[in-house]
């Protein structure tokens, strides 16, 4: 039994099932397993479904299904071309996954919505997606994910006419979707169908009918076998397009009416593309009437869409305008080439406009009319110069287009670069010597005193803490469990062994915080807690370190790290008469903010540390220093 008849069975039982379901819960588990097969392969049970599931959670909600919900209507909608209506969706879904949701399903939203934003020719917001996908996958990588982002990005460069590496992206997604992702899924169908029309379409835009033609009856013989009919209309206009300019145009007629014929998909546009280019077929065959009846049929469907739609327009009236001339009824042909015209200039379409204008100067010259055969013989010239030089203009927009998004591109890749550098010139700056020297006498001290149970116990602590050091040196981002673990550990040591309990502290963490699922950059904290106690509280007999972690907001953690230590202007002083000291805080907390800065993805002067002051209300004393700390959050996958 093949997967699509597999897939099928197990439809046809659930649709049994249904009807049977009492328990609202049930019944919401079995509308969330069809709604996953419809959305792609029937439009109209998925609607109906959706809206049963929609009552249900008006009366009984549930997070995860309304999660779905918006998730299959927002694919609905951009199957039915209604985009504006899939973002507001897509915005939904994607508020509830940032609350509540793991990382991976989080970047398969933001992968879904990047396609409705170009569809909404929103090029810059689909690219933030797919970053934002991509720095997801990073920690928790997925070949499906990671393929179809390759495949969006093909796309992407598909729009801006770099076909050359457009083609290379969708030809490397062809090849990971078979190799690394059998058996498929319904929505791996899916995007072996966007990516083999890209392919076409860019076979097509290089005038390589053929292999358009046959990258066109790939996705058809896809969606026929997999019951994917919500883009068929497309689908058969543009295999009927190659025929049609390869000049075949029994074939093209064919497809032509298989696209108007189509119940399944709802798109006006092709269906008035189908007509226009049908009628086009029965003027080559010299079947004028039939002709005339098509493109009326595809001028009424343009103008019910948009009365606007100047490019096409322009095309039926230009085509009309041949018609007559062929039948030698010049006058209406003139009228017709006059409209077309018209239309052309609407839109400053110069390449239509040179045509026409050739056009026109010869049904002049039939006319005997040769001073106007003249003029728009020389207005043909004027507009090919014209669209010659706006081609030009359009290279080199869509040249600066793609030089700017390499740059940003690149622009990323180094600050990532410079993340991790700073990261492990920070790493390598922490645990300054001292602490280590002290930490390692004291265990000696231990042994040489035959006190064997502790020096074994801090021995471990610190071997530990050495281990957990060397790890976190490797990654760039760790769970604020784990980076908390490790400031416990250093902590400890410090308190036991180089304070022999002189010092005390206290990690707090916020009741909001789930510090389980939260990630962190390594190590951000630690300089600052190691400045606390070098600077403030190495002269102290009682030394208290405070470390308590909030919510900022919901990327940001705020860190706050507080001493009861001498302050900062008599650390100063300190700092000047102990040389040993003097460069310490320049190591460790200088490059850090730099860190931050890079981390944030921030251009400007926003501050993410701030150090502040603390001294006694009434006399002016210090009494210590307080350092607050604005971490990034990157989520991680709910365990």
């Amino acid at each position: 039994m093949s997967a699509t008849t597999t897939t099928l069975f197990n439809i046809n039982q659930l649709e049994q099932k249904l009807p049977r379901q009492k328990d609202t819960l049930q019944r919401l588990f079995i509308i969330d397993q069809l709604t996953e097969y419809y959305v792609f392969t029937n439009i109209t049970r998925a609607k109906e479904l959706l809206s049963e599931q929609l009552r249900l959670l008006n009366a009984q909600d549930h997070p995860d299904f309304r999660l779905n919900l918006h998730l299959n209507l927002a694919t609905i909608e951009n199957q039915l071309y209604n985009y504006h209506e899939a973002e507001a969706h897509f915005e939904e879904a994607i508020e509830l996954l940032e609350e509540r949701g793991a990382a991976k399903q989080l970047a398969e939203a933001y992968i879904d919505y990047a396609g409705t934003c170009m569809n909404l020719d929103q090029m810059e917001d689909a690219s933030d997606y797919l970053e934002k996908a991509t720095r997801l996958l990073k920690n928790f990588p997925d070949d499906r994910l990671l393929t179809r982002i390759t495949c969006r990005e093909g796309y992407m460069n598909l729009h801006y006419s770099n076909y050359s590496k457009a083609i290379e992206l969708l030809l490397e997604a062809d090849k990971k979707i078979n190799i690394l992702l059998s058996p498929l899924s319904l929505k791996d169908q899916y995007f072996l169908t966007l990516i083999h029309s890209g392919l076409g379409k860019i076979y097509e835009r290089n005038d390589d009918y053929e292999k358009s033609v046959r990258s066109y009856l790939k996705v058809l013989d896809m969606c026929e076998a997999m019951g994917m009919r919500t883009r068929l209309s497309w689908h058969y206009l543009n295999v009927g397009n190659g025929y049609m300019a390869l000049s075949d145009y029994e074939n093209a007629e064919c497809y032509f009416r298989k696209a108007i014929d189509t119940a399944d998909d709802m798109s006006q546009q092709a269906r008035a593309g189908a007509y226009a280019n049908l009628g086009y077929c029965y003027l080559e065959k010299k079947q004028y009437n039939e002709a005339l009846e098509l493109f009326d049929l595809a001028e009424r469907l343009y103008k019910e869409k948009s009365e606007q739609d100047y490019y096409n327009f322009s095309n039926i009236e230009s085509w009309r305008g041949r018609l007559y001339a062929e039948l030698e009824d010049r006058q209406r042909a003139m009228q017709h080439y006059e409209q077309a015209l018209d239309y052309a200039e609407e839109i400053e379409d110069f390449k239509q406009l040179s045509n026409i204008c050739k056009d026109l100067a010869m049904l002049h010259a039939e006319l005997g009319d040769y001073k106007n055969a003249y003029e728009y013989q020389a207005l043909h010239s004027r507009m090919e110069e014209q669209y010659l030089e706006q081609l030009e203009k359009r290279k080199q927009l869509e040249l600066e287009i793609k030089y700017e998004a390499e740059k940003k591109k690149q622009e990323a890749e180094l600050l990532r670069l410079q993340a991790t550098k700073l990261q492990l010139k920070a790493l390598r700056a922490q645990m300054n010597p001292h602490f280590m020297y002290n930490a390692l006498n004291s265990i000696q001290n231990y042994i040489t005193s035959n006190e064997i149970t502790s020096a074994a116990k801090y021995l471990a602590k610190f071997a530990k803490l050495m281990r957990q050091s060397l790890d976190n040196s490797d990654m760039e981002i760790i769970s604020l469990e784990k980076e908390i673990e490790f400031l416990e550990d250093y902590l400890y040591i410090n308190e036991k062994l180089r304070f022999e309990g002189r010092l005390k502290y206290k990690i707090i963490i916020d009741d909001e915080i789930e510090e389980d699922i939260l990630g962190v950059p390594t190590m951000i904290v630690q300089p600052y807690v190691e400045n606390a106690i070098e600077h403030g509280l190495r002269t102290k007999r009682d030394g208290v370190v405070k470390v308590k972690f909030t919510l900022f907001d919901d990327d940001t953690i705020l860190c706050v790290v507080e001493d009861n230590g001498i302050g900062r202007e008599k650390a100063r002083l300190l700092q000047l008469q102990d040389t040993k000291f003097q460069n310490h805080r320049s190591k460790g907390t200088n490059i850090t903010e730099k860190r931050l800065q890079i981390l944030h993805n921030s251009k400007d002067t926003e501050v993410f540390v701030k150090t502040i002051d603390l001294k006694n209300s009434r006399t002016g004393e210090p009494r210590g220093t307080r350092v607050e700390i604005k971490i990034p959050i990157v989520e991680i996958q709910i365990k």
